[in-house]
Protein backbone atom coordinates (compact mmCIF):
# COMPACT_ATOMS: atom_id res chain seq x y z
CA UNK A 1 0.00 0.00 0.00
CA UNK A 2 1.28 3.44 -0.89
CA UNK A 3 1.36 5.80 2.14
CA UNK A 4 0.00 8.52 -0.15
CA UNK A 5 -2.86 6.65 -1.78
CA UNK A 6 -4.27 3.54 -0.14
CA UNK A 7 -6.79 1.53 -2.13
CA UNK A 8 -10.23 1.59 -0.51
CA UNK A 9 -12.97 -0.60 -1.92
CA UNK A 10 -16.74 -0.24 -1.76
CA UNK A 11 -18.71 -3.47 -1.68
CA UNK A 12 -20.65 -3.06 -4.93
CA UNK A 13 -23.42 -5.64 -4.68
CA UNK A 14 -26.32 -3.36 -3.70
CA UNK A 15 -26.91 0.00 -2.04
CA UNK A 16 -25.25 3.42 -2.05
CA UNK A 17 -22.13 2.34 -3.93
CA UNK A 18 -21.67 5.36 -6.21
CA UNK A 19 -22.12 7.85 -3.38
CA UNK A 20 -19.41 6.19 -1.28
CA UNK A 21 -17.01 6.01 -4.23
CA UNK A 22 -17.46 9.75 -4.81
CA UNK A 23 -16.91 10.55 -1.12
CA UNK A 24 -13.78 8.39 -0.95
CA UNK A 25 -12.33 9.88 -4.14
CA UNK A 26 -12.27 13.23 -2.35
CA UNK A 27 -10.17 11.76 0.48
CA UNK A 28 -6.94 11.18 -1.51
CA UNK A 29 -7.41 7.43 -1.92
CA UNK A 30 -7.91 5.13 -4.87
CA UNK A 31 -11.59 4.16 -4.62
CA UNK A 32 -12.72 0.95 -6.33
CA UNK A 33 -15.91 -1.11 -6.49
CA UNK A 34 -15.53 -4.65 -5.14
CA UNK A 35 -17.63 -7.49 -6.55
CA UNK A 36 -15.22 -10.42 -6.74
CA UNK A 37 -12.76 -12.12 -4.36
CA UNK A 38 -9.77 -11.05 -6.44
CA UNK A 39 -10.87 -7.41 -6.15
CA UNK A 40 -11.30 -7.79 -2.39
CA UNK A 41 -7.74 -9.12 -2.16
CA UNK A 42 -6.36 -5.87 -3.61
CA UNK A 43 -7.89 -3.34 -1.18
CA UNK A 44 -6.44 -1.82 1.98
CA UNK A 45 -9.88 -1.02 3.43
CA UNK A 46 -13.51 -1.69 2.57
CA UNK A 47 -16.76 0.25 2.86
CA UNK A 48 -19.98 -1.74 3.29
CA UNK A 49 -22.70 0.63 2.07
CA UNK A 50 -26.25 1.24 3.10
CA UNK A 51 -28.89 -0.76 1.29
CA UNK A 52 -30.84 -3.85 2.31
CA UNK A 53 -28.84 -6.03 4.68
CA UNK A 54 -30.52 -9.33 3.86
CA UNK A 55 -30.10 -8.74 0.12
CA UNK A 56 -26.42 -7.87 0.53
CA UNK A 57 -26.00 -10.91 2.76
CA UNK A 58 -27.41 -13.24 0.09
CA UNK A 59 -25.35 -11.61 -2.65
CA UNK A 60 -22.15 -12.06 -0.61
CA UNK A 61 -22.83 -15.78 -0.74
CA UNK A 62 -23.79 -15.75 -4.43
CA UNK A 63 -20.65 -13.83 -5.46
CA UNK A 64 -18.45 -16.10 -3.29
CA UNK A 65 -17.34 -13.14 -1.17
CA UNK A 66 -18.72 -14.23 2.21
CA UNK A 67 -15.87 -16.38 3.47
CA UNK A 68 -13.05 -14.33 1.87
CA UNK A 69 -14.47 -11.18 3.48
CA UNK A 70 -14.87 -12.86 6.86
CA UNK A 71 -11.25 -14.02 6.61
CA UNK A 72 -9.93 -10.56 5.72
CA UNK A 73 -11.87 -8.94 8.55
CA UNK A 74 -10.48 -11.52 10.96
CA UNK A 75 -6.99 -10.63 9.70
CA UNK A 76 -7.57 -6.95 10.52
CA UNK A 77 -8.88 -5.42 7.28
CA UNK A 78 -10.17 -1.92 8.09
CA UNK A 79 -13.88 -1.70 7.35
CA UNK A 80 -16.58 0.93 7.54
CA UNK A 81 -20.26 -0.01 7.51
CA UNK A 82 -23.06 2.54 7.08
CA UNK A 83 -26.63 1.50 7.95
CA UNK A 84 -26.92 -1.97 6.38
CA UNK A 85 -23.14 -2.22 6.62
CA UNK A 86 -23.37 -1.73 10.38
CA UNK A 87 -25.86 -4.61 10.56
CA UNK A 88 -23.58 -6.92 8.57
CA UNK A 89 -20.53 -6.11 10.72
CA UNK A 90 -22.35 -6.70 14.02
CA UNK A 91 -21.74 -9.97 15.85
CA UNK A 92 -25.47 -10.23 16.69
CA UNK A 93 -28.65 -8.80 15.15
CA UNK A 94 -32.13 -8.44 16.64
CA UNK A 95 -35.02 -8.74 14.16
CA UNK A 96 -32.79 -10.12 11.43
CA UNK A 97 -33.79 -12.94 9.09
CA UNK A 98 -32.82 -16.49 10.08
CA UNK A 99 -30.88 -16.95 6.83
CA UNK A 100 -28.96 -13.67 7.15
CA UNK A 101 -25.16 -13.97 7.22
CA UNK A 102 -23.10 -11.93 9.67
CA UNK A 103 -19.54 -10.89 8.92
CA UNK A 104 -18.53 -10.05 12.46
CA UNK A 105 -15.89 -7.54 13.44
CA UNK A 106 -17.96 -5.53 15.91
CA UNK A 107 -18.78 -6.76 19.40
CA UNK A 108 -22.23 -5.20 19.32
CA UNK A 109 -25.87 -6.19 19.27
CA UNK A 110 -27.72 -4.23 16.58
CA UNK A 111 -31.47 -3.88 16.18
CA UNK A 112 -32.40 -3.96 12.50
CA UNK A 113 -34.89 -1.28 11.28
CA UNK A 114 -34.90 0.11 14.82
CA UNK A 115 -36.13 3.54 13.73
CA UNK A 116 -39.07 2.14 11.80
CA UNK A 117 -40.11 2.03 8.17
CA UNK A 118 -39.00 4.21 5.25
CA UNK A 119 -41.62 6.82 6.18
CA UNK A 120 -40.00 7.12 9.62
CA UNK A 121 -36.68 8.25 8.13
CA UNK A 122 -35.33 11.44 9.68
CA UNK A 123 -32.30 13.71 10.05
CA UNK A 124 -30.45 14.82 13.18
CA UNK A 125 -27.28 16.69 14.16
CA UNK A 126 -24.92 14.50 16.20
CA UNK A 127 -21.90 15.15 18.38
CA UNK A 128 -19.40 12.68 16.91
CA UNK A 129 -16.20 11.78 18.78
CA UNK A 130 -13.12 11.87 16.55
CA UNK A 131 -14.68 14.31 14.08
CA UNK A 132 -13.78 17.98 14.37
CA UNK A 133 -15.53 21.21 13.31
CA UNK A 134 -18.92 20.74 14.89
CA UNK A 135 -21.82 18.28 14.76
CA UNK A 136 -22.32 15.76 11.97
CA UNK A 137 -25.64 16.05 10.14
CA UNK A 138 -26.95 12.49 10.01
CA UNK A 139 -29.55 11.02 7.63
CA UNK A 140 -31.33 7.93 9.00
CA UNK A 141 -33.22 5.70 6.52
CA UNK A 142 -34.80 2.54 7.97
CA UNK A 143 -31.79 2.66 10.24
CA UNK A 144 -30.53 0.28 12.90
CA UNK A 145 -29.24 1.26 16.29
CA UNK A 146 -26.83 -0.45 18.69
CA UNK A 147 -28.67 -2.09 21.58
CA UNK A 148 -25.48 -2.96 23.48
CA UNK A 149 -21.73 -2.99 22.96
CA UNK A 150 -18.78 -4.89 24.38
CA UNK A 151 -15.93 -3.46 26.39
CA UNK A 152 -13.64 -3.06 23.39
CA UNK A 153 -16.11 -0.89 21.47
CA UNK A 154 -15.85 2.90 21.49
CA UNK A 155 -19.20 4.70 21.27
CA UNK A 156 -18.73 7.67 18.94
CA UNK A 157 -22.25 9.10 18.67
CA UNK A 158 -25.72 8.83 20.18
CA UNK A 159 -29.07 10.34 19.26
CA UNK A 160 -29.41 13.50 21.39
CA UNK A 161 -31.75 13.49 24.36
CA UNK A 162 -34.66 15.69 23.30
CA UNK A 163 -38.46 15.74 23.64
CA UNK A 164 -38.84 14.87 19.95
CA UNK A 165 -36.41 11.92 19.96
CA UNK A 166 -38.80 9.58 21.74
CA UNK A 167 -37.53 6.02 22.11
CA UNK A 168 -34.46 6.85 20.00
CA UNK A 169 -33.10 9.31 22.60
CA UNK A 170 -29.66 8.26 23.75
CA UNK A 171 -29.42 5.33 21.34
CA UNK A 172 -25.95 4.46 20.00
CA UNK A 173 -25.62 5.23 16.29
CA UNK A 174 -21.85 5.25 15.67
CA UNK A 175 -19.16 2.91 17.01
CA UNK A 176 -15.57 1.89 16.46
CA UNK A 177 -13.69 -1.23 17.45
CA UNK A 178 -10.06 -1.26 16.37
CA UNK A 179 -9.99 -0.83 12.61
CA UNK A 180 -13.76 -1.27 12.19
CA UNK A 181 -16.06 1.77 12.06
CA UNK A 182 -19.84 1.77 11.72
CA UNK A 183 -22.65 4.31 11.60
CA UNK A 184 -26.41 3.80 11.57
CA UNK A 185 -26.73 6.79 9.23
CA UNK A 186 -25.62 7.71 5.70
CA UNK A 187 -22.82 10.32 5.57
CA UNK A 188 -22.42 9.60 1.85
CA UNK A 189 -25.75 11.38 1.24
CA UNK A 190 -24.92 14.73 2.85
CA UNK A 191 -21.75 15.91 1.13
CA UNK A 192 -19.95 16.02 4.50
CA UNK A 193 -16.79 13.98 4.03
CA UNK A 194 -15.59 13.98 7.63
CA UNK A 195 -16.71 10.44 8.48
CA UNK A 196 -15.07 9.10 5.32
CA UNK A 197 -11.89 10.99 6.16
CA UNK A 198 -11.95 9.42 9.63
CA UNK A 199 -12.16 6.00 8.01
CA UNK A 200 -9.30 6.82 5.64
CA UNK A 201 -7.21 7.77 8.69
CA UNK A 202 -8.00 4.34 10.14
CA UNK A 203 -6.91 2.69 6.88
CA UNK A 204 -3.66 4.65 6.84
CA UNK A 205 -2.88 3.82 10.47
CA UNK A 206 -3.49 0.13 9.80
CA UNK A 207 -1.05 0.20 6.87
Amino acid sequence: MSPAQPVVGVLALQGDVREHLIALAECDVVARPVRRPEELAEVDGLVLPGGESTTISRLLHTFELLEPLRARLADGLPAYGSCAGMILLADKVIDGRPDQHQLGGLDVVVRRNAFGRQVDSFEEDLDFQGVEDGPVHAVFIRAPWVESSGGGVDVLARVPESPTAGEAAGRIVAVRQGHVLATAFHPELTGDGRVHRLFVEIVRSAG
